[in-house]
């Protein structure tokens, strides 16, 4: 699957992706979808960081999915871990652009030198991002349960976790 650096002319298609899972799904707690221009901004602002933000594309050049990792939080302890975050374009789901965009940011994230990759997973009925992660090695960490209210019910958050190169074995140069 074609994988490539986002382009801040990919923004309409990320967001349009992303809208459909504000208004449609559990797997983001935002329940207005960010115009263009803030969707072009987030871009900016991940890759200013010198962080990933990826795209999937068919044969056409059409975005089929997204994804990146961000630091996991802003205080300097966490500098070492990173979250990612994925959607992809709800006719493709299933097909393996979600793992190949993870795949690619946890090799990514290690080479830049990240020791930990957290997910942060809206739903713990979302079996399809839980079992992608899974699949790649990431192992439960965490259920935060009913700490979201969308679409007028609880809505639960797994974290899931998986150790980047050394990971805790030794500390970072």
């Amino acid at each position: 699957m074609p994988i490539r650096d986002a382009k801040p002319e990919d923004a309409p298609a990320i967001a349009a992706i992303y809208a459909h899972h504000v208004l449609h799904g559990t797997g983001t707690f935002e329940e207005a979808p960010p115009p263009v221009e803030e969707v072009a901004a987030r871009l900016a602002r991940v890759q200013a960081a010198g962080l990933a933000w990826l795209v999937v594309e068919d044969e056409a050049g059409t975005v089929l999915g997204y994804g990146y990792y961000a630091n996991f939080h802003p205080r300097s302890a966490y500098r070492h871990t990173a979250e990612n975050s994925i959607y992809v374009r709800d006719d493709v789901r299933g097909q393996g652009v979600g793992k190949a965009l993870v795949a690619e940011l946890l090799v990514r994230a290690t080479a830049a030198g990240f020791r930990q990759m957290v997910a942060v997973i809206g739903d713990s009925e979302n079996v399809g991002s839980i079992g992608l992660h899974l699949s790649l090695g990431f192992k439960q960490a965490g259920l935060l349960r009913a700490v979201g209210l969308k679409f007028g019910r609880w809505v639960d958050v797994v974290y899931m976790q998986k150790a980047l190169g050394e990971g805790d074995r030794t500390l970072p140069a």
